[in-house]
């Protein structure tokens, strides 16, 4: 009996503990301070996101963007940028590149997207899929490089680069169709089967208006990722420059380069934001209001 009465005291006692445990985190779940916390940090995340950018601005119009002073201001840097031709095959081989990797990983990450929900066993796969997303850059450069060039003895150039972004941008993209993906009921498919319709048909009036958003977004973040690969593009660029290529040689050779390099970023933030703004607007508000 003083056997079976420690042990029900000490059930008891644990049994106490748990619950006042689970009351302890209930309470600092529900606490209401949680909101303003998640406002300020979201606040705090965004002025450390543009800041930055429109302090790169004003630097761009210093006469001495190094010294961190943005007076006396001056347009000598966009005056010498547009004397200077040196920049704009770069950034066209950037675009073209960005816009053939973001059209790749649209249609692939579509196709491997719809199928990894149908598999029986889909681990694996997304597995092998996502894998590049944990591979440092220097790492799958290098092995790129090593397997390309020294393995294949292929001579490295834009298709070289294009296989790194590709290997870079494919698993963000894939993510996210597989977002949207996921929640969809294949019994809306099933359902147009059985009143006749065909595979396409099916994906073109019942998948793609409900898939769009990460199909578009796929091919965005390819194309925003791609124009902005550096660190893997250095071990496969050959005799090719890319636009971060570009800059990054410049800012380490030139330091005289530099405040052409500001002037360079600020009018492509000033081109890129506002068309990726309406992109957004296109896309998630006049779009969607209209489905």
């Amino acid at each position: 009996m003083t056997d079976q009465a420690s042990q029900f005291v000490s059930a008891t006692i644990h049994g106490q503990m748990g619950q006042e445990r689970v009351l302890f985190w209930r309470h600092i779940v529900s606490w209401g301070g949680w909101t303003q916390i998640a406002k300020w940090a979201g606040l705090i995340v965004i002025l450390l996101t543009y800041i930055p950018l429109v302090w790169l601005a004003v630097m761009s119009f210093s006469e001495r963007p190094l010294s961190g002073m943005p007076y006396p201001i001056t347009i000598e840097h966009y005056a010498a940028l547009m004397a200077d031709k040196a920049w704009r095959e770069p950034l066209l081989e950037s675009v073209i590149m960005g816009l053939i990797v973001g059209a790749v990983c649209m249609v692939v990450a579509t196709a491997v997207g719809r199928a990894i929900p149908r598999m029986i066993r889909p681990g694996g796969v997304l597995l092998l899929a996502l894998s590049p997303l944990f591979v440092p850059a220097l790492t799958m450069g290098a092995a790129l490089f090593i397997f390309l060039r020294e393995y294949l003895d292929l001579r490295l150039g834009l298709w070289s680069i294009f296989i790194a972004h590709i290997v870079w941008a494919l698993p963000f993209s894939l993510l996210l169709v597989l977002v949207i993906a996921t929640r969809f009921d294949l019994r809306l498919l099933e359902a147009a089967s059985d009143l006749g319709a065909s595979t396409w048909r099916r994906f073109w009036d019942i998948e793609f208006p409900i898939l769009r958003p990460g199909i578009i977004g796929a091919g965005l973040f390819g194309f925003l990722l791609s124009f902005n690969e550096l660190l893997r593009s250095i071990f496969l660029r050959g005799s090719e420059t890319t636009m971060p290529l570009y800059n990054w040689t410049m800012a380490a050779s030139h330091q005289s380069q530099v405040p052409i390099i500001f002037a360079l970023a600020t009018v492509i933030l000033a081109i890129t934001l506002p068309l990726m703004a309406v992109f957004f607007w296109l896309l998630f508000a006049r779009l969607d209001r209209s489905t």
